[in-house]
């Protein structure tokens, strides 16, 4: 806590969680992420964002299966967008892919979103090569990357084949809902009707004509760092529901305005905790030119080709706005940022916010986990089972605590003292 020297209020500045999915504390990420993609950004060109889903059938079946649809999906969105690139446009290309699983309602909803250039150094020899539109295309806007409906295709067919070779190869757990696709007859059946729809491949260009190249990485860093929902979209929240702002309907790409939404608040923590990832997942990948292994060679034939700018001269950043974690503390009341600490406290365990018994567990979440408890240990072993339970253990932790600490004596083989050495008990 920190006192105001002018106004003398009182600010406090919370312990950060630390979470990549946590909204607040994903300030200094966002600024990391965007710095890096920046070094890669080439003045001159144009840059879009590429957005690929997973079918709801798929989305389901990724709960179970996180980390091997968590590497399928971005790879073979890549793949399918490399092989689309270099047949229509004839340049190498190069990405970065963010990985959500998540709609804005919190529901289950797998896609990949890919920062991707309209232009790099040519397949076949030395020369700069611009994405164009076909000759009869229709395009109107001055903006065409590649086919869509193609890329839709490659997408889902390069997806399916991928997960057959894992499911044949054992990677893929089959449980529970999904039980039945063990059976081959049911898989294939499964595969054809995904096989049958159109996958989403939505390719976006620039926000506006005038758009810069650091504009959209700008936009994207905004975007896509962060967790399933941030702070300023949850209108309100006590101990019974949640109302938070989101968009509804399926239009692709478009604009949709947002509408509240209520839902319990144990719903809320379920829904937003199913897209809590794994450390072992990763979220952020390079592609292509912009791999860790070719990113370097790659960005100087970019510059000698395209006889640009360097990227630090054309990626100036941009003022502190309410997007960035700001790290100079001022005071709520005045804004002086003459502040002086009070008292502060250290962080408290995940045992100690969520055990039984903690003061410092939420009240809503003991609640409900107090509440949850009790059905089912009641329904089990009967009713007044729970109360009588925890009244048991009550009585018993007093009894302990009462009773002081028993000596225990010590024996060494081949060690016979005058008098036994006695150690009190922990």
């Amino acid at each position: 806590m920190f006192k105001c020297e002018d106004c003398h209020e009182t600010t406090s500045l919370y312990n950060s969680c630390g979470d990549r999915h946590c909204p607040v504390c994903s300030g200094s990420k966002r600024v990391d992420f965007n710095e890096k993609a920046a070094k890669l950004i080439i003045d001159g060109v144009v840059y879009y964002q590429v957005v690929m889903t997973l079918p709801g059938e798929l989305s389901e079946l990724a709960l179970s299966n996180r980390e091997l649809l968590g590497g399928l999906l971005p790879k073979s969105a890549w793949s399918s967008l490399d092989r689309s690139i270099r047949t229509e446009q004839g340049y190498e290309a190069a990405a970065i892919s963010v990985l959500h699983t998540w709609n804005q309602q919190l529901m289950h909803h797998w896609h990949v979103h890919l920062l991707v250039p309209g232009a790099g150094p040519s397949v076949e020899g030395d020369r700069w090569v611009a994405a164009t539109p076909p000759t009869g295309s229709r395009n109107g806007h001055g903006f065409y990357l590649v086919d869509a409906d193609t890329l839709r295709s490659r997408f889902r067919k390069t997806l399916l084949r991928r997960l057959a070779q894992a499911r044949a190869a054992g990677k893929l757990k089959l449980t529970g809902q999904h039980a039945y696709l063990q059976d081959d007859d049911n898989w294939t059946a499964f595969v054809n009707g995904l096989a049958s729809k159109t996958w989403v491949a939505y390719i976006q260009p620039p926000p506006t004509t005038e758009s810069k190249a650091h504009h959209v990485v700008n936009y994207l860093t905004r975007y896509l760092t962060g967790g399933p929902i941030s702070d300023h979209r949850i209108v309100s929240a006590n101990r019974q529901s949640v109302t938070f702002l989101a968009r509804e309907g399926k239009q692709v790409g478009g604009q949709r305005t947002q509408v509240p939404i209520t839902i319990s608040t144990k719903e809320f923590t379920q829904r937003w905790s199913e897209h809590i990832q794994p450390d072992y997942l990763t979220k952020v990948r390079y592609f292509g030119g912009w791999s860790n292994s070719k990113v370097g060679q790659y960005l100087q034939r970019c510059h000698d080709l395209s006889s640009a700018t360097t990227s630090e001269t054309a990626a100036e950043p941009d003022p502190p706005d309410a997007d960035r974690q700001q790290v100079d503390l001022v005071c709520e009341s005045c804004g002086s940022d003459r502040m002086v600490l009070q008292s502060e406290s250290s962080k408290p365990s995940w045992r100690e916010l969520l055990g039984y018994g903690s003061s410092a567990s939420p009240p809503w979440y003991a609640d409900i986990r107090d509440e949850s408890d009790r059905i089912f240990w009641d329904g089990l072993m009967g009713e007044g089972f729970n109360a009588w339970y925890l009244e048991t253990l009550i009585e018993s932790a007093k009894e302990a605590e009462a009773q002081p600490p028993q000596p225990i004596q010590l024996h060494l083989p081949g060690f016979s003292p005058p008098e036994p050495y006695l150690l009190n008990s922990f």
